[in-house]
């Protein structure tokens, strides 16, 4: 980043440097990486209580116009259309290849779509949506709204005290709420594999709300650096990482987010960009796949580290790597050529020349806390 790029600030900026953390740049914006308790302590107390993260930096937008959900089809390969009133799906952008432009959440509301974007893509994202949608609806950014993500098994009963009734919601669910006064709209979801609500908020009122939360006393600030290793942990992806515009939903293994009906045979079955490839994939497989990865030995194996099999051979490559700190192993995602990628498959990291060995295993490496009802 050159000197002339001044980083953006989130509403909340002032509060993580009150708060004393560590600042740093990340799409774009001046975010909190760690508070003084560590990236360790932030991490387990998400785990077992509740974390506060500041997601400011996303990106929110409105879709309004009856054609909404039919237009939005035209881009995602997943089911808008019949999505429930204040029902919440996962989707991403596709390009002609099949390669993935962002991925995003998408939440029907009684009056508009609300989609989330990612901070590195929501300029040109939202430029896609306008250039692709804007005969159809109308596409609206929100940049004035700030989003808090509060998540943990304790999550709820913290919340829970600003206002009794979001515990009725379950995982990928929504609704207008006011939080001890604050009007918000939350969903119970999130990017950490626990059960938790992400909470878009006016950015007038963030800095009240987030005390509020803070003043719980299950509730610590969690900065970006546990964010990362708690969704690994979880084994969701992260864009520019994990997915990219080289990456196929197939490829990937995000083809549960594709819905039957969206698929070939379904009622409404293609139409968006890369459909052939995708498709052919489906049915005919891809020559790589995204897996987890666990190693017994404590060498962490980082992104970039290569993937070779017994004789040597290059096979893969890590896309994101860390020391699971729930595990308590390395864990990692990778890119394997498909015959390789078969859970218990033996591979190897190289990790500072030295070949670290790996075991194809199935994601989530912790299991997931999210509440259904």
């Amino acid at each position: 980043m050159s000197a002339s790029e001044v980083l953006l600030k989130t509403p909340l900026h002032a509060l993580h440097v009150e708060l004393g953390a560590k600042m740093v740049p990340f799409g774009g914006y001046d975010m909190p990486v760690q508070y003084p308790a560590g990236i360790m302590a932030e991490h387990k107390h998400t785990r077992a209580s509740a974390g506060l993260f500041d997601v400011s930096h996303m990106g929110q937008v409105r879709l309004i116009g009856a054609g909404a959900a039919a237009a939005m089809e035209s881009i995602v390969p997943v089911d808008v259309v019949d999505l429930g009133v204040f029902k919440q799906r996962y989707a991403m952008f596709t390009n002609e290849s099949g390669g993935i432009l962002d991925d995003l959440m998408i939440c029907r509301r009684p009056d508009d779509l609300f989609v989330v974007v990612n901070a590195g893509c929501k300029v040109q994202d939202i430029a896609h949506m306008q250039a692709k949608l804007g005969g159809h609806c109308e596409v609206i950014p929100m940049p004035e709204q700030a989003l808090l993500a509060l998540q943990g098994p304790q999550a709820v009963t913290a919340l829970s005290r600003l206002n009794p009734e979001v515990a009725k919601l379950t995982f990928m669910t929504g609704g207008f709420f006011e939080l001890d006064g604050i009007p918000t709209f939350l969903t119970r979801s999130g990017y950490t594999g626990e059960d938790g609500f992400e909470i878009s908020v006016h950015q007038d009122h963030a800095v009240a709300l987030a005390r509020k939360l803070l003043a719980q006393a299950e509730v610590m600030p969690i900065g970006l650096g546990a964010r990362d290793s708690l969704r690994l942990e979880a084994g969701l992806c992260l864009y520019g990482h994990d997915i990219d515009t080289t990456t196929t939903p197939v490829e990937a293994s995000i083809t549960w987010a594709i819905q039957k009906v969206r698929r070939p045979g379904g009622a409404r079955a293609g139409g968006y960009p890369g459909a052939a490839v995708i498709e052919q994939q489906l049915s005919q497989g891809a020559a790589r796949k995204r897996v987890g990865l666990i190693s017994s030995e404590r060498m962490p194996v980082r992104e970039g580290a290569k993937i070779v099999d017994a004789n040597g051979a290059e096979i893969g490559v890590v896309t994101s790597g860390t020391l699971g700190p729930t595990v308590g192993k390395p864990v990692a995602l990778a890119y394997l050529q498909t015959p390789h990628a078969a859970l218990g498959t033996e591979v190897f990291a190289l990790v500072r020349d030295k070949r670290t060995p790996m075991t194809v295993t199935s994601t989530p490496f912790t299991p997931n806390g999210y509440f259904r009802g």
